[in-house]
């Protein structure tokens, strides 16, 4: 469960440099910033993605007919769409779905108690992953947010409550498109933020929507066999030329999030300069990579295994990460999603 007061989390403040680590709460952290830093903030916003119905298959019957429905339960986690506009009264999505080994191709999907929304798979890949369209009657995100839940990681083991529509949700949120908080920014209230514009430190916003690529485990022996999924983001051109101004300038790039790193190190490239405009961030980072725009990170801390945690092993070196999170485990931070936090700087 959450704290009761966002802020309340505490912090672990990490030099690279000097390896030291001191226990800290978030609220100090707008007094750990550089007055010329520039602090990059990623607002999309999480929609209640995952959908409860059910699925559908004709089979082999003894009657007239020679068929019979056979039903089951499906749980579908919408996690990109395939195309960004709605065509008519379809639209294809691709999905995790549970239970994959059941759900084949041709399958229909019911959701709602009057079937409000429907669905057929239309394409299968790996570890529960399928291509489905949905067919409806009216709007459908208006859909969604009716008939979706907020998609909690299942670690939490809890279903997800009214509260945790707006608490799963940075208070900056705003684009649609998330099936997964950037979690790094659920610690920052009204306060915060005003104490942070109040000593003048610059901040800006990107946009990536999180999607299977953040939070899919890593399965291969071989880091460097592992592929993310790429997920949509925008940067906007006065949030370019603010990350580009500061890069020239040899300030600070401080960013909230692994996401907000993963944006800006893919907008970067090879050049350094990070571009304006749309794309879709399929950056894989692991220790030996070089940073090119993010020269401090706020971040949660991470599942064992997982892209994120190689991420900030990348950018704080391993020995020094794996320091920090035994430091955290002794003095017992809370972990994940609704966790505690590291400022490495």
């Amino acid at each position: 469960m959450p704290l009761a007061d966002r802020a309340a989390s505490r912090l672990l403040h990490v030099e690279r440099k000097s390896g030291k680590l001191r226990d800290a709460k978030f609220s100090e952290f707008p007094e750990l910033l550089r007055p010329d830093d520039l602090i990059v903030f990623n607002n999309t916003r999480v929609f209640p993605a995952r959908l409860l119905g059910t699925a559908i298959r004709k089979v082999s019957d003894s009657r007239p007919t020679g068929t019979r429905d056979s039903e089951r339960r499906v749980e579908a986690l919408l996690t990109s769409p395939v195309s960004p506009a709605v065509n008519g009264n379809s639209i294809q999505w691709n999905c995790l779905v549970r239970p994959g080994r059941y759900i084949k191709v041709g399958d229909q999907l019911s959701f709602g108690q009057n079937h409000e929304l429907t669905a057929e798979v239309t394409a299968a890949g790996n570890f529960g992953e399928r291509t489905v369209r949905f067919r409806f009657a009216e709007d459908f995100y208006g859909l969604i947010e009716r008939l979706g839940h907020v998609p909690l990681p299942p670690y939490l083991k809890r279903p997800a409550n009214a509260e945790d529509r707006e608490r799963y949700q940075t208070i900056y949120a705003r684009e649609r498109g998330s099936v997964a908080a950037p979690t790094a920014g659920l610690h920052f209230t009204r306060a915060i933020l005003d104490r942070i514009a109040e000593r003048e430190i610059e901040s800006t916003e990107i946009t990536l929507h999180v999607g299977l690529g953040t939070f899919q485990p890593v399965r291969e022996e071989q880091v460097e066999n592992h592929s993310l999924h790429a997920e949509a983001y925008t940067i906007s051109p006065p949030a370019a030329a603010a990350i580009n101004s500061a890069l020239d300038q040899g300030r600070r790039v401080v960013a909230v999030g692994t996401t907000t790193v993963r944006t800006l190190e893919h907008a970067a490239g090879e050049s350094g300069r990070v571009g304006a405009g749309d794309g879709r961030a399929d950056i894989f980072i692991y220790p030996g990579y070089k940073f090119r725009a993010v020269s401090a990170l706020l971040t949660n801390f991470h599942l064992p295994k997982s892209t994120l945690l190689m991420l900030v092993c990348a950018f704080a070196g391993t020995q020094r990460t794996l320091e920090a999170y035994r430091h955290a485990v002794d003095q017992r931070y809370r972990f994940y999603s609704f966790g505690d936090c590291m400022f490495i700087e």
